[in-house]
């Protein structure tokens, strides 16, 4: 398919033509008739400040302030910048050596969530996502570009992989050799087939209350679909790609017999954070993503999913433990972070999901007034202070705040992490609404290529 940035760039050099020496700022439409002007080159700092290439030709990506690779960031990091690699063939070899250092970090330990630029284990937390988030990067990489050197021999032995293991996990007690030296889990006695894969910790790297995590388990079921179109498509593998259909099918089964609940009090279905398969559930949500607010944008589900309407509506309200109302903010946060400290993570996360120009909108006024002095993003902040915050330089925040930013004053669409016609239930996919008319996403749009373009050098 042709990538909106690739007919932006046209665009862009008709307007160096008539405008050489364009370098504009972005202006940002805040509520209260306000606005905020941000400087495009802020959009790419996480793609040219923590992204590393090495001397085996892949690339190393750095969570920000922490010198280490999760698979989870770096391909979240990564996502929001591929619309642009049809354009700048240079940024086509910097994602697909993000997909091979995935592949090898992978196949150094499936259970390990982040790396050293060595390939040594930085940290062994067996979270069900870390598998999940390299195998949509491909997938999009793929479906974006055309691609075909991102087939090589490391990722197909990397997608088995990750089906056996996902197998191997649906059956934990019984196949297993996972252990974690100084985590304790309660509730660890289930020895059913729930469908349902096994985890030890959240994507916040906190360990599970109980052994099933719903949002884990619902990216592991897109990257299933993705992976087998991955193994045909790229491998002819066709055994391959029957196993993780068939495997993903079951761990959805799974989410829709375990995954919910119904609450009688309000009279309604929602989705569930975690639960132990004995009825047994974490009735919350966490900042971080895959979380309940993402689904839509992980392409589980439409926006309009009458369950996910029900479990977003718990999730913004006080019912949420981890959902905070304070001087400067109201957002959802997380047991990993200080109580009433709210993530941005979770702001952008319900702004990507939003139907509504002034949910979006207020979000973006919050990023605005509490991001730093260099318009970054914090990993959290004090809801009655937002001067008060953890990690200054969060690189999975900088890059999903731009994706907002993408979406909402350039007019680019969705990512889509799904084929047509596979969104469960069969509705439209959500849109973020723009806040800008079409001339002025048409000219950020150039904007925002002009910078890339003179960061590239070009």
């Amino acid at each position: 398919m042709i990538a909106r940035a690739a007919a932006a760039a046209m665009l862009l050099a008709a307007l160096a033509t008539a405008c050489p020496a364009r370098g504009q700022t972005l202006i940002v439409p805040l509520t209260g008739g306000r606005q905020r002007a941000i400087e495009p080159e802020t959009l790419f700092h996480t793609l040219f400040t923590d992204f590393f290439l090495e001397d085996d030709a892949t690339t190393y990506v750095q969570t920000g302030d922490i010198p280490a690779m999760w698979l989870r960031d770096s391909s979240a990091q990564t996502i929001p910048y591929v619309r642009f690699d049809s354009a700048f063939p240079v940024l086509r070899e910097r994602t697909a050596g993000v997909i091979e250092r995935d592949a090898r970090n992978i196949l150094t330990d499936p259970y390990a969530n982040a790396f050293q630029a060595d390939y040594h284990v930085w940290e062994r937390k067996w979270e069900v996502d870390s598998l999940a988030w390299p195998v949509l990067l491909a997938w999009v990489y793929w479906r974006t570009t055309g691609d075909r050197s991102i087939f090589t021999q490391d990722l197909h032995r990397a997608l088995r992989l990750v089906v056996s293991t996902y197998s191997c996990e649906q059956r934990h007690a019984r196949c297993s050799r996972y252990r974690y030296p100084f985590h304790t889990i309660t509730n660890d006695t289930y020895d059913g087939d729930t469908g349902l894969i096994w985890g030890a910790f959240r994507p916040s790297d906190d360990a599970v209350q109980y052994r099933f995590n719903i949002p884990q388990n619902t990216i592991a079921v897109v990257a299933l679909r993705e992976l087998a179109s991955l193994a045909t498509d790229g491998y002819g593998d066709r055994n391959l790609g029957a196993s993780a259909t068939a495997l993903g099918a079951s761990v959805q089964v799974g989410i829709e017999r375990y995954g919910r609940f119904y609450d009688e009090r309000r009279g309604m279905w929602m989705y569930v954070y975690e639960t132990d398969g004995f009825g047994r559930n974490a009735l919350m949500d966490d900042a971080n993503i895959p979380d309940l607010i993402s689904l839509p944008y992980l392409g589980w589900c439409s926006a309009s999913d009458v369950t996910y309407v029900n479990t977003r509506a718990f999730v913004l309200s006080r019912a949420d433990p981890y959902y905070y109302v304070g001087r400067y903010a109201s957002g959802v946060g997380s047991p990993h972070t200080p109580a009433d400290n709210i993530w941005p993570l979770g702001i952008i996360g319900r702004a990507l999901t939003s139907t509504s120009s002034l949910e979006v909108a207020t979000a973006i006024t919050t990023l605005a007034e509490t991001d730093s002095a260099d318009g970054l993003i914090h990993e959290s902040f004090y809801d009655d202070g937002y001067w008060r915050f953890t990690r200054s330089e969060f690189g999975w925040g900088n890059a999903l705040s731009a994706e907002l930013i993408f979406r909402t004053l350039a007019g680019e669409t969705a990512t889509p992490f799904v084929e047509p016609g596979v969104l469960l239930p069969f509705e439209t996919r959500t849109q973020t609404p723009t806040l800008v008319p079409l001339v002025t996403q048409i000219e950020n749009e150039a904007a925002i290529l002009d910078a890339l373009q003179r960061l590239l050098g070009g």
